[in-house]
């Protein structure tokens, strides 16, 4: 029996190695022009097929004469990574912020990640953000904290401006928003950056602070080993011991990070309310994105202390929130109106089982759709009885109950600050707040549209040949509030851009606005 056990171990190793091997040479080689024209074919019949607002932005005349055009200019064999960079440029012309594709990564050995492990990139240490097309280190690590503020003039002697028109052609906001490219080159320069040119072990940067150039250069290096004590000083949690007190401790900050939705790489929470102003009487909550974290715990105990604090006024913080989970915003939002409410409108899609059409794509594992083999049938009978047929359209009918204030709501003042990077659920909610006329707003253009984004289930597919992989929604999600022209973002009642000075010398303009107001 053991042996037999060793034998069957030996195989799925075996074959895993052929595998990875098998996988890195098809990205790697060169692709006949005869495929790299079949995945183009391939990639448009997947959008056609499930994806439901295809030609919301630009026309099927439009999308068809972009695609043949891509498709007649491949006449010369191109691994997946140039195939990539030529594609990408036409998906993002669509106008769709959540259809995207990536080039397939290679796939690394038990041995190369197990190096991995003890080795860090510095590069991934900064955080960057671009103001006015112009990019700037935000963030540092400890050694280099004393960079923040810097402009980066070239990375590895290619131009920031170069890079940033490239970059720029390589994802999309939703319809015609131009704010979304600035915030999202900016928070995600170093994944564009990966995606574009691949791993690398050096990037050296040009950099500029207050009129002096200097370059510093970014390595793949050993992490430092840390000693016990070291441990315990830089952890968050507290470790509980043998006295009460400090097991109450521990318990209390897990139950708090929980809550709040604690990041552990990045160190900061998902949301946060501190009472701010003139005798801390304004309740601030910034939100970062809709994603992990007991949100509905968070939002009960929040509201509870602004009511017990009788506050008058509340900001809602929405610059740069991504998105996240649509219950989430719909459970925010019974806590800031005190009238009933139908959150979303009805999403449109391509088929009658939106979700089974998701898990059961090319590139999901055997394994899970093994698991969901089994209950799919029943998923199916439900799904069939939420999607419901007029004029032709499917809808899927996802959060259009009508929903009830939540008891906790907040009547007073509402105030959200917002940005280019507001964006996806984050947009949704402030097309909700603008549209119910319920809030101020300071800030930007949102990047999410104004009418809706076509996200909420998720749909990946690996083209045959090249392995790139297309990601997209086949959700038309929405709020029953709609603005013309179609295509753009909730535009704040007051505008204000901020700018590097305000970054270096720590001011808060769009904030800064709000309390001057309210102290008014």
């Amino acid at each position: 029996m053991k042996i037999r056990l060793l034998y069957v171990a030996f195989l799925m190793l075996l074959t895993s190695c052929v595998s990875i091997k098998k996988h890195n040479e098809q990205i790697s080689k060169l692709h006949s022009v005869k495929d790299l024209r079949k995945d183009i074919d391939e990639l448009y019949s997947e959008l056609k097929k499930y994806h439901p607002r295809l030609y919301q932005y630009r026309t099927k005349e439009v999308l068809d004469y972009k695609f043949d055009s891509l498709k007649n200019s491949l006449n010369k064999p191109l691994n997946s990574r140039d195939f990539y960079k030529k594609a990408v440029v036409v998906i993002s012309q669509m106008g769709h912020g959540h259809t995207a594709i990536s080039p397939p990564a290679k796939i690394r050995t038990k041995k190369e990640r197990k190096l991995d492990l003890k080795m860090k990139n510095e590069f991934n240490e900064l955080k960057f953000e671009t103001l006015n097309s112009k990019l700037f280190i935000s963030e540092g690590a400890e050694s280099d904290s004393l960079l923040i503020g810097a402009q980066v003039l070239k990375i590895n002697d290619e131009d920031i401006s170069d890079i940033y028109v490239n970059y720029r052609k390589t994802f999309s906001s939703d319809g015609f928003n131009t704010t979304f490219y600035d915030k999202a080159i900016g928070k995600h320069f170093k994944e564009l950056y990966l995606k574009n040119n691949g791993r690398q072990d050096s990037i050296q940067l040009i950099l500029s602070l207050k009129d002096s150039l200097f370059n510093r250069t970014f390595k793949r290096v050993l992490r430092k080993k840390t000693n016990s004590n070291d441990k315990q000083k830089n952890s968050l949690k507290i470790k509980p011991n043998t006295k009460e007190k400090n097991k109450i401790s521990w318990k209390e900050k897990r139950k708090y990070n929980k809550i709040h939705g604690y990041n552990y790489r990045d160190k900061t929470y998902n949301r946060n309310l501190e009472f701010i102003g003139k005798d801390s009487t304004i309740a601030y909550m910034k939100i970062r994105s809709f994603t992990k974290g007991n949100f509905k715990k968070f939002y009960e105990q929040s509201f509870a202390k602004i009511a017990q604090n009788e506050t008058q006024n509340l900001i809602l913080d929405l610059r740069f929130n991504g998105g996240g989970k649509a219950k989430e915003i719909k459970n925010l939002y019974s806590y800031l109106t005190d009238k009933q409410f139908q959150f979303y409108a009805r999403s449109e899609v391509k088929t009658r089982m939106p979700l089974l059409k998701v898990i059961y794509s090319n590139s999901t594992p055997a394994f899970t759709k093994i698991i969901f083999g089994a209950v799919s049938p029943f998923i199916a009978m439900h799904r069939m009885f939420s999607v419901e047929k007029e004029n032709g359209q499917l809808y899927f009918n996802y959060g259009t109950k009508n929903e009830k204030p939540n008891p906790l709501n907040f009547k007073g003042k509402i105030y959200v600050l917002i940005n280019g990077y507001s964006y996806s659920a984050a947009a949704l909610l402030a097309t909700y707040l603008h549209g119910s006329k319920r809030a101020f707003f300071v800030g930007e253009e949102t990047g999410g549209s104004y009418n809706g984004t076509v996200a909420g289930f998720m749909r990946q597919h690996k083209l045959s040949n090249t392995k790139v992989a297309v990601r997209y929604g086949v959700l038309h999600i929405a709020t029953p509030y709609k603005e013309n022209p179609d295509g753009y973002g909730v535009k704040p009642d007051v505008e204000i851009i901020p700018t590097i000075k305000n970054r270096l010398n720590k001011t808060d303009p769009e904030l800064d606005w709000i309390l001057n107001e309210i102290e008014k």
